[in-house]
């Protein structure tokens, strides 16, 4: 990173961190420029020092708001959406806003006001107390309240359009798993990727089943991998952490990485683990963890699980609660000391 935030990746591509109030302190940004202006792909969350940031980068590249010509968004997380709507009223007229159109039905979903029973319910069947699920929720519900003001205008992306992102031309890219209606954007001619959060380096981008998933995101995700192997990209610009210039070795690494932890996930149902709580302390070091990391780590775990059931390779027991191998007795859930 450097000190001011600010990395220009080619003379029309700035890349611009914005931080985030959590362990992962850092989402990247970008804007690429053209001939009628800057396009913005993501934004940030909308808090005090995002603002400060993006108003200070901005004095500094001696860019204004009106010069901004358009907002691209890979996806509806949180720390890319968040600041759409603030960004949209910056200038006199409401900057034009593109979000895959998957995303911005999950966005109907994920953003109404206090939606706790669909989501309370997902934190029990995971295998949480009652006290433990309202701790989480609230940690949702303070992530939530900073993407406020949500825009107040949308357009939508396709897959296998074209879309011009300043004065480039990208082929847009469905890449599920990660969100499900996530889109990436590839300069062919460049050999250019803008990853959003599909690929990432040192970290793995987090693979959730949550009450408003699809199906099987982990299954879409490995699959989707498989897919954007045949590409070349000498260079991939993600959502967080570093650049990534083995575009290939980075894929084959985050496959590897799964497939190991569906082998965990595996050997931790043998050893008795039955709720996806259980399975989780098996997977991660959850007392380390702060709440808002808890429910990431119950989402990808219910990935997993999820992964291996749509194979024949776990079942569900009690409705949602429970889960064995495929194959193995039933037997109650074990108890996980501490």
């Amino acid at each position: 990173m450097s000190d001011d935030g600010i990395t220009r990746i080619a003379d029309d591509i700035i890349q611009v961190q914005i931080p985030l109030p959590y362990v992962l302190n850092i989402v990247n940004c970008y804007l690429l420029r053209g001939a009628g202006g800057w396009t913005l792909v993501d934004t940030g969350l909308n808090t005090a020092a995002a603002r400060s940031q993006w108003k200070s980068a901005l004095a500094s590249l001696g860019i204004e708001p009106a010069d901004i010509e358009k907002i691209v968004l890979t996806h509806m997380h949180p720390d890319h959406f968040g600041m759409a709507g603030w960004w949209q009223g910056q200038a006199e007229t409401p900057i034009p806003l593109y979000i895959p159109e998957r995303e911005q039905r999950q966005m109907r979903i994920f953003y109404q006001p206090r939606n706790t029973a669909l989501y309370h319910q997902w934190l029990l069947d995971c295998g949480m107390d009652e006290a433990s699920a309202d701790t989480l929720e609230g940690a949702l519900y303070s992530t939530r309240d900073l993407t406020q003001p949500h825009p107040v205008q949308q357009e939508f992306l396709k897959a296998g359009a074209s879309l011009r992102l300043g004065a480039r031309e990208f082929r847009t890219i469905h890449a599920p798993g990660h969100s499900d209606g996530q889109m990436i954007f590839y300069d062919a001619a460049d050999e250019l990727m803008l990853c959003g959060d599909h690929v990432l380096m040192r970290i793995t981008p987090n693979i959730g089943v949550w009450p408003h998933s699809e199906p099987d995101p982990l299954g879409r995700f490995l699959g989707s991998l498989g897919e954007l192997a045949t590409l070349k990209a000498r260079l991939a610009l993600p959502g967080h952490k570093w650049l990534i210039s083995d575009w290939g070795g980075r894929i084959e690494e985050l496959i590897a990485h799964h497939q190991a932890r569906l082998e965990r996930t595996e050997e931790a149902l043998a050893a008795g683990a039955r709720t996806v709580l259980e399975v989780a302390a098996r997977l991660f070091d959850l007392a380390r963890l702060t709440p808002h990391e808890w429910r990431f780590a119950l989402a990808e775990t219910l990935a997993h699980l999820e992964y291996l059931r749509a194979r024949g390779r776990a079942v569900r027991q009690n409705g949602a609660r429970l889960w064995k191998l495929a194959g193995a007795p039933d037997s109650p859930p074990a108890t996980i000391d501490g």
